[in-house]
């Protein structure tokens, strides 16, 4: 139930910006149309500017108020987003327990559809099991090499250079892995993930790490691959949505890489 306080000047703001478009103003103040239509975004709560409304499904008092909080200048932004690199070197040093929960807390915020959220996530700490789940998803590979699957044929050499060498071609020896994981009939699981896990990926530098994503292990996993989703201990009722790898980087990038010429075609 959407509560109004009497500080309540009946702007409208919180009915405009409702994605679904059930608020609308009454007599005594904004109401909720169609309670079941909410996605439970907390749109409304946040954009008030008297602080008037509280809503159950979207606590005021679960809300963060933003203040005076400095905005990043665009360079400083820019040059943020360009530093960030995906790392395939990785120091053995394991992350801890409370980095990684710090990765994982931002990842929760990331934008979903329709406010879907519905992610969970398996974090491998266990050097072993990252080794199985490599090895894992080379058997997968290597049995669409068999199949001379298309799409995978032009990395049969990576498999082979494991074979020969046992070098780590999958998880780059990263000392972990988070995999998103969500319900199977989520239809927004996979682009849930990728906005979390680019969260992810954004954050890790700040704590000192870095990321990089888990392409095979991934698609092994949405394949529905048995042995993988075993190792991962993947319920029957939920599938892989994404994966990355996380770790100290054990070298640092001195420059900022160009980038092709951007192409904009203006309507």
């Amino acid at each position: 139930m959407l509560t109004v306080s009497s500080e309540c000047e009946k702007c409208g703001i919180c009915g405009e910006t409702c994605p679904m478009g059930i608020i609308h103003i009454a007599e005594d103040g904004p109401e909720i149309s169609f309670l079941d239509k909410c996605i439970e975004c907390g749109h409304c709560i946040a954009v008030c500017p008297k602080d008037a409304l509280d809503y159950e499904k979207a606590p005021l008092d679960k809300q963060v108020p933003l203040g005076d909080d400095p905005v990043l200048d665009p360079l400083t932004a820019s040059r943020f987003l360009r530093s960030r690199r995906s790392i395939r070197c990785y120091k053995q040093e394991p992350v801890s327990q409370e980095k990684l929960l710090a990765l994982l807390e931002i990842a929760r915020f990331a934008p979903t559809g329709g406010n879907s959220q519905g992610l969970s996530y398996v974090v491998v700490t266990e050097r072993q099991l990252m080794e199985k789940l490599t090895e894992a998803t080379v058997e997968w590979v290597e049995e669409l090499v068999r199949d001379k699957v298309a799409m995978i044929m032009p990395y049969a050499e990576i498999v082979d250079e494991y074979r020969q060498t046992k070098r780590d071609v999958i998880l780059r020896g990263a000392p972990h892995l988070i995999v998103a994981t969500a319900p199977k009939e989520m239809s927004s699981g996979q682009s849930n993930a990728r906005f979390s896990l680019a969260y992810v990926e954004l954050f890790a530098p700040t704590l000192g790490l870095g990321t990089c994503w888990a392409g095979f292990l991934e698609q092994c996993g949405f394949s529905g691959y048995p042995k993988l989703l075993q190792l991962l201990g993947i319920e029957e009722n939920m599938a892989v949505a994404g994966a990355v790898m996380v770790g100290y980087p054990r070298y640092t990038y001195r420059r900022m890489v160009d980038r092709n010429p951007l192409q904009v075609t203006w309507r």
